[in-house]
Order: C-alpha cells, then sequence, then structure tokens
C-alpha cells in the first residue's frame, strides 16, 4: 500500500509499505477513507524534533473496518469509524477517570506496540489499530461525503480544542482568550463558544484564521503579540484579563502570553504540544492562576461530541480549508508549513 514516510526534515515521500495484517485478536485493520496533516507533526517535518531515519507518520484517520480480529466485539467490518489519535484499551485504571491519553496499555500511531511490532501511520491507504475495541468508535451509519471534514476533526484537532475549553473550566458567561490560531486555536473558539462563554478574544493576525474564529464564536480578534497583544487584552477586558485562557501553540512566548492574559484566579487550559515552554510557578502562585490540560483524551469525549457533530448542531470541519490526494501529500505538508493552509485533508 501507499503510505506517508518522513525520511528527513522536509523530506516526506509516498512510499510503498506492506499492508497492514491482523497481528493480535484485539487487532483491527481500516480503510482510510481521509487523513489529514496535524500541525505536530510539522515539528519533526521542521527538524525541531529530532529525525533519526526514515518513519511512518500521521495519526489522525477516519475509514471503513475491513477486518477484525477474534477478540472484537464493538466493530465489525464495513462500519465507518473514528480513529482517535491514540488507541487505548478503555478498561484500565487510567481510562476508567476519561486519561484514555495515559492508557497503561495504549500507544499512538506510527510507531512500535507494547509487543514491539509496528503500527501504522494513519497518512496512509489502511492502518492496523491495536485494542479496537477500546479506541475505534462507529457512527451511525455511513456518512456521506459533506461530513466527512467534521468526524475527521473528531480524531484530534476539534477534541483537542475541546480538552483545553474543558481543562481552562470555562463557564457560561465567562471572557475567554485563546491564544493560537492554528486548526486546535480555532478548535478552541468553537468549544468555548459551545460551553457558554459570553466574549471570546482570539489572538490571531491571519484574515484567513480570523474569519474562520468569528465563524466559530469569536466576538473580538487581536493582532498583536507579546507585550503589546496583552496590552490589548487588557483594555478590553477593562483591566481585569480573562476568566479562562486557552493556549493552543506550545512555545515559551505563547504561556507567556497566556498567563499574562488570566485574571487572578483563572485557569489556563494548555493543549499545545510545549517546545521550550515552562510553568511559570512564582507568578501562578502570587496571581492564583491555574493551569491544567495535556494530550486530550480524544476517546473519553466522543460519546458526547459525536452526536453533537452527527445531529449537525456544530461543523468543526471547517479548520479543514485545503484537500488533497495523498499522493500530494508533501505538498500538503509545504502548505502547512508555509501557512498557505489551516489544516490539510487528504484523500487516498
Amino acid at each position: 500500500m501507499d503510505a506517508t514516510v518522513l525520511h528527513a526534515p522536509g523530506d516526506i515521500r509516498l512510499d510503498q509499505v506492506p499492508d497492514p495484517q491482523i497481528i493480535r485478536p484485539t487487532d483491527a485493520v481500516v480503510r482510510v477513507a481521509a487523513a489529514c496533516v496535524c500541525g505536530s507533526d510539522l515539528w519533526p517535518y521542521r527538524g525541531i524534533s529530532k529525525v533519526s531515519g526514515p518513519r511512518r507518520i500521521g495519526h489522525e484517520c477516519i475509514g471503513v473496518v475491513e477486518e477484525t480480529g477474534s477478540e472484537v466485539s464493538t466493530v465489525r467490518a464495513g462500519d465507518f469509524v473514528i480513529t482517535p489519535f491514540l488507541w487505548s484499551d478503555n478498561t484500565c485504571a487510567h481510562c476508567a477517570v476519561g486519561m484514555q491519553a495515559a492508557c497503561a496499555n495504549g500507544g499512538g500511531f506510527g510507531g512500535p506496540d507494547r509487543d514491539g511490532d509496528l503500527v501504522d501511520g494513519c497518512q496512509g491507504e489502511f492502518v492496523r489499530v491495536p485494542l479496537a475495541d477500546g479506541t475505534l468508535v462507529a457512527t451511525p451509519e455511513q456518512p456521506d461525503e459533506a461530513m466527512l471534514p467534521s468526524l475527521l476533526a473528531l480524531t484530534d484537532v476539534f477534541v483537542t480544542g475541546w480538552h483545553a475549553a474543558v481543562s481552562a473550566r470555562v463557564q457560561p458567561g465567562q471572557t475567554v482568550v485563546v491564544v493560537g490560531d492554528g486548526a486546535v486555536g480555532l478548535s478552541g473558539v468553537l468549544s468555548a463558544a459551545m460551553q457558554g462563554a459570553e466574549r471570546i478574544i482570539a489572538m490571531s493576525r491571519h484574515a484567513d484564521r480570523q474569519e474562520v474564529a468569528t465563524e466559530f464564536g469569536a466576538t473580538d480578534l487581536v493582532a498583536e503579540r507579546g507585550e503589546e497583544g496583552v496590552a490589548r487584552v487588557m483594555e478590553l477586558t477593562g483591566g481585569i484579563g480573562a476568566d479562562a485562557v486557552l493556549e493552543c501553540v506550545g512555545t515559551k512566548e505563547s504561556m507567556e502570553q497566556a498567563f499574562a492574559s488570566a485574571r487572578p484566579g483563572a485557569t489556563v487550559g494548555f493543549v499545545g504540544v510545549p517546545y521550550g515552554a515552562e510553568a511559570p510557578i512564582t507568578q501562578m502562585f502570587r496571581r492564583n492562576v491555574g493551569l491544567a490540560g495535556g494530550m486530550a483524551p480524544v476517546r473519553g469525549y466522543l460519546d458526547e461530541l459525536l452526536p453533537r457533530v452527527w445531529g449537525g448542531e456544530v461543523n468543526p470541519g471547517r479548520v479543514f480549508d485545503k484537500t488533497l490526494p495523498l499522493a500530494e501529500v508533501a505538498e500538503g505538508y509545504r502548505a502547512m508549513d508555509e501557512r498557505r493552509a489551516i489544516k490539510v485533508m487528504l484523500r487516498p
């Protein structure tokens, strides 16, 4: 089959690799209907994360179950399924409290499973999904083409934005600041609106992203960064700051901006993959500002969010502004790296 392989920073190729097979009775093989490029995929692509050799890449996909192992009971061949970006058993002590991202028996796509066998990356034609019962979630019926982007957003980006809002304890009537205007930040805007925020200040300086942020519920747009951005937030909030802040980037600068924009007693919900970011413990102590978040436990949120997407209440797939065939995956990475696209959907 064709699958995306990162050979070195900036060197993305579509290679021929072996078709995935059922290895254990808890596995499923999914035929990918749509996959995508994540902002976190850009870290190794840019060389910020170490790339030691060719590696499968991609962790977001939706598709149709082709085959299941003998112990799989919750999905069957022909089901259309959402594949969370981490696989989990959904039964261990961590999963039981909603932390599937820390599953004691789970893992990620594109690397080895717990027994050392390769788990395919999701940017390919097929993918082997370990622990299929605990990971895959079937849709009520076969979706139409128009729904695919929003279902794909449920594998990671929308749910990650939702996790930021939940972690920041967004409440109805609050003022929320969202730091970051990538697909996760925009999903955070949507999530804050869904949780009843009255005022949502989106930090964005790109017209296309500002448009989506406004569609998703942003009431104010702040193009400034750093101290100027914080000053603008303070101006908009009467010198008080935000009741909740969603940090959706992961850099030192974005974390500093998030904390500086928070009012005393607020919580910063962080979901940006951290690179150089540190928690300002002294500032947190003096101002009683909390910090919560991390990797989104996607599987734990799907029972709530899938019906809202399926029922047409929200359209998180709006963050996909470019669709390419899998054969053009290298262009997809370039488009996101050069900020010519918010998020790229790939169709095998």
